[in-house]
């Protein structure tokens, strides 16, 4: 654990994990499943990753008002404070706004760590590493860190941070100040990024002190700071609910790191992924010989190659593939996908087709 009272984090998990259907559907989202077949969820591995740098109770998690009940359940120990539920989806500027004033009355001295809470990482003690590297810096500038990794493909589901090749401070010579955000390029254009040597993927993880973010939002979200910097701790749910309802929905990088002339970003030495869709999983999951990963389910394979599958833990079942060539094969409790890998494009048109049939059927 850092040696840093004042340091808090700020896990956001209202996303919806659409990419992910069937398995992540809109009442259990990607953040509250095993995604990654290691025995927890992605947001229960993220507590736990932080926990091992700040105090556990500096830990805040925001959730959509509908998923309040599940974080509960998977984190069972947080204090009434530690959850906070937004009425409506706003994107991240909101999200990071809202839990920023809770913390405010808390510790006005706080430096705050921003992270989502459906990624992958891998080395932690790099990990913890970096994180305190960034605290660091922000300790001793008016600096915002973010932190990105160095891309091994042109992706178009990332965002990217185009950084100055010089560092900005001798003594760390992985820390550079950022030229650009571009969330989610066109596949062309990040094949341009790679090609330049002077992006790395954006990990959505920030790191700020709490006065140096309540600047930025005043500076560039000049009405966002003052709806949500005047919130009180018992604010009513319906002016929280009007505050949302009347509230732009931003990210924080179009919003804030966009604009902002202090902004570097640190070159992460862990391993890193946002897990954003089956392929993704299938990049960083683990291979047979024959390139097929099984994430969870007892699966037989045979004359099976390329093929990513997932399927319930459920010990009276057992799933015999034979023939497949670069598939993904997921089910959940009530739906089995079965799709070729190279039509994953194609999943929101399934889960679609598949809900509308669903509220025909139930009419």
């Amino acid at each position: 654990m850092l040696n840093n009272d004042h340091l808090w984090t700020v896990i956001m998990a209202g996303g919806l994990g659409s990419r992910f259907w069937p398995i992540s559907q809109t009442d259990f989202p990607k953040q509250f499943l095993d995604v990654m077949g290691v025995g927890k969820s992605m947001l229960q591995a993220t507590f736990e990753r932080f926990a091992q740098i700040c105090l556990p109770q500096h830990i805040i998690i925001v959730t959509g008002e509908h998923y309040v009940d599940r974080v509960r359940e998977q984190l069972p120990d947080l204090l009434p404070y530690q959850v906070l539920a937004e009425p409506l989806r706003r994107n991240t500027a909101p999200c990071i706004a809202y839990a920023s004033q809770i913390i405010s009355r808390l510790d006005p001295e706080a430096t705050i760590i921003v992270s989502p809470s459906d990624h992958a990482i891998f080395h932690h003690e790099r990990f913890v590493d970096d994180i305190a590297q960034a605290v660091q810096t922000v300790a001793r500038h008016d600096w915002i860190v973010t932190l990105g990794v160095q891309p091994t493909r042109p992706d178009a589901s990332y965002g990217y941070i185009q950084f100055h090749a010089e560092p900005s401070i001798p003594q760390v010579p992985s820390l550079h100040r950022v030229v650009t955000f571009t969330e989610k390029p066109p596949i062309e254009m990040a094949r341009q990024f790679i090609a330049s040597g002077e992006f790395f993927w954006n990990t959505g993880i920030f790191v700020w002190r709490l006065g140096v973010l309540r600047e930025a939002y005043q500076k560039y979200l000049p009405q966002m700071a003052e709806t949500f910097f005047s919130l009180a701790p018992d604010t009513p749910w319906s002016s929280l609910e009007r505050v949302y309802s009347q509230c732009e929905s931003i990210s924080v990088d179009n919003g804030i790191m966009e604009k902002a002339a202090n902004v570097h970003v640190l070159e992460a030495s862990f391993g890193w992924s946002d897990v954003e869709t089956w392929a993704g999983l299938y990049d960083i999951a683990h291979h047979d010989p024959h390139g097929n990963a099984v994430i969870a389910g007892d699966v037989f394979l045979y004359n099976t190659r390329g093929t990513l599958v997932s399927m319930p833990n459920d010990p009276g079942k057992t799933v015999v593939l034979e023939g497949l060539e670069d598939y993904i094969v997921a089910a959940s409790d009530d739906t089995l996908l079965v799709c070729r890998r190279q039509s994953e494009e194609l999943i929101f048109k399934f889960s679609s087709d598949v809900e509308l049939k669903r509220l025909i059927d139930h009419q």
